[in-house]
């Protein structure tokens, strides 16, 4: 299992739009340079972010992005989906009638890795936005 560049820097940016971003639209640039992400990657992750509303933009002088909602109530794993990531630990797919070995019975650990995948999935899905901005303001009071 591995979570791509893509989904981490969804993340990435995300968090940074939520921390900096409280004034008003942050251009693709500053979160480039805070994160160390390359401008044109963010720019095809924030096509995707703003087509799945959860980023808007603003034109203009002082425009860029801001946040679609609230930052509590934008949980990770919709950032992830948003650019077309998935946590997946399993190799079959679970409607599917061939096994994980391609025959027709699952592989003897088919249901420890399930397990996992929804363990994973359900980490993201409780996990919002907010929290991750209240982390990083806890970890620069230090």
């Amino acid at each position: 299992m591995k979570l791509t560049t893509k989904g981490r820097y969804a993340v990435m940016a995300m968090a940074d739009l939520a921390l900096y971003g409280r004034l008003g639209p942050i251009s693709l640039k500053e979160i480039s340079v805070r994160q160390n992400i390359s401008l044109a990657y963010l720019e095809q992750i924030f096509i995707k972010l703003k087509d799945n509303k959860l980023v808007r933009s603003s034109r203009g002088a002082s425009g860029g992005y801001i946040l679609e909602k609230p930052a509590s109530e934008i949980k990770l794993s919709s950032i992830i989906f948003a650019v077309d990531e998935e946590v997946k630990m399993l190799n079959c797919k679970k409607s599917s009638k061939r096994g994980c070995t391609n025959k027709t019975t699952k592989c003897i650990t088919h249901n420890l890795w399930d397990q996992l995948d929804q363990h994973i999935n359900g980490f993201f899905e409780k996990i919002k936005l907010q929290d991750l901005v209240k982390q990083n303001s806890n970890l620069r009071s230090l």
